[in-house]
């Protein structure tokens, strides 16, 4: 499958992996540990992240075989449209994915900037919630022009950014791993793993808040139609950005709780930063706090430089509004799209850290990640190349499906009506539009809608 007329295939494995970690390890882990924690009730929190890995490694099989099988620019926009029938159902599947994109991309953006602004409180404690909220803002704005260029200096960045994010986790994981002590490591509650709904209720939502911090490394799949030899490179990004990151994550974990009584970690607003001024003193914390906002920034960066193509792609298919389809004369970027998620991104810094993060999971869940589960199974019905296979399918595909759906249930059903109330409101959206321009279900055979032979061309 060609990329997208204007695009430039500027990214290699080296910086396609990249983009994956810098979106992956952003705020996330850095203020959501205390919440992890929390919710598991002690250290055997770190189920929770092994949850989450399992999790990602299985969804993360689904899009390595969707994105090296339609490696252009726009990730699921594609894969649900081929998969659920370009002239048929797939219109109404890639426009519902392009109108939740609009709303879960710059909320994801808003949560790493009003996050960095969270930790910018350990340097000025004083600093009030309107500044911070100010803060925010200026993030999302200052990486929206960073990725106002061309994509080969955008992969350059990215590469640098990725030094700087895993070199920030690799040396609080040196700073603890030999002072771990194993009394701190064991100091579980009593009955803390017996079977019953609380505890099953507490590993859902350490699974929830383990694959917020996982996210990102489906970045490589937006950016299909910008990387070289895809169906080689995008399956090793994304395998290569997930076991990197859960490596990290574990051992950083357990470095932490090593060292920190559990019960302390829970209530701490800045972790990582209070683990190494108890190792080092202050002067740590305050250079640790330096490179977490950096991670942060990066994050952003990588999040809003994908989810631009996304509306892109949409709008060079002539299933989204034209605007979105202008490329820079000079970069060749989406430069409309580009400019777009960033002014909303920073119109969302307005709303609270942790109701953002809820309400992400639940909309990706209920129209990206389950559709995609089904889509790996219609896919393979289709006259389309197949030149990464998931390995033991179709089990990593069920087990993905599944646990996305344990996740869900544990968000509670009040998270679980909004997301659904908002893919009705999308539903009628795209009926209302479908009627206007004679799309499915509206297109009669003269129109070249399903029975016309022009309308299954591909």
């Amino acid at each position: 499958m060609k990329p997208a007329d204007g695009l430039i295939r500027g990214l290699g494995l080296k910086e396609a992996t990249a983009a994956n970690v810098v979106e992956m390890v952003g705020i996330g882990p850095f203020i959501t540990m205390p919440l992890l924690i929390s919710a598991m009730g002690g250290p055997q929190a770190l189920v929770g992240w092994l949850v989450g890995a399992l999790l990602a490694v299985c969804d993360g099989a689904v899009w390595a075989e969707l994105g090296a099988a339609m490696p252009g620019a726009g990730g699921s926009y594609v894969y649900l449209r081929e998969a659920f029938g370009h002239a048929r159902m797939g219109q109404m599947m890639s426009f519902l994915f392009v109108w939740m994109t609009l709303l879960t991309a710059p909320l994801s953006a808003a949560s790493g900037g009003v996050g960095f602004a969270e930790y910018i409180r350990y340097f000025v404690p004083t600093l009030s919630g309107g500044a911070a909220k100010l803060v925010a803002i200026a993030v999302c704005a200052t990486v929206t022009l960073l990725a106002y260029r061309n994509i080969r200096a955008v992969g350059r960045l990215s590469f640098w950014l990725m030094l700087v994010v895993t070199g920030t986790i690799v040396w609080v994981i040196a700073s603890g791993l030999f002072r771990v002590k194993l009394a701190l490591l064991t100091d579980v509650p009593p009955n803390a793993f017996s079977v019953s709904t609380a505890f099953f209720w507490g590993l859902g939502q350490a699974s929830l808040i383990a694959i917020y911090d996982y996210g990102g490394y489906n970045n490589v799949c937006y950016l299909g139609g910008e990387v070289k030899e895809p169906a080689r490179n995008i399956p090793r990004a994304i395998v290569g950005a997930i076991a990197l990151v859960g490596v990290l994550y574990l051992l950083m974990t357990v470095a932490i709780i090593g060292v920190v009584p559990w019960r302390q970690a829970a209530q701490s607003q800045h972790i990582v930063s209070d683990y190494m001024e108890l190792i080092y003193g202050p002067w740590a914390g305050w250079l640790l706090t330096g490179l977490v906002v950096g991670a942060v920034f990066a994050s952003v960066f990588a999040l809003v430089l994908g989810a631009s193509r996304i509306p892109y792609a949409a709008a060079a298919d002539g299933k989204f509004f034209a605007a979105f389809a202008r490329l820079h004369p000079r970069g060749h970027f989406p430069h409309v799209s580009l400019l777009t998620l960033g002014a909303l991104s920073a119109f969302f810094c307005l709303l609270p850290l942790q109701q953002i993060i809820q309400v992400l999971i639940v909309f990706n869940i209920v129209l990206m990640s389950l559709p995609q589960v089904v889509a790996v199974f219609l896919i393979r019905r289709r006259d389309i190349d197949l030149p990464f296979r998931m390995w033991l399918y179709p089990l990593p595909a069920l087990a993905a499906g599944a646990l996305w759906i344990f996740v869900l249930v544990t968000t509670g059903w009040k998270l679980v009506g909004i997301g659904l109330g908002v893919v009705a409101l999308g539903i009628a959206m795209y009926l209302v539009r479908a009627r206007a321009v004679r799309d499915w279900p509206f297109a009669s055979r003269a129109d070249g809608g399903p029975g016309h032979v022009g309308a299954m061309r591909r």
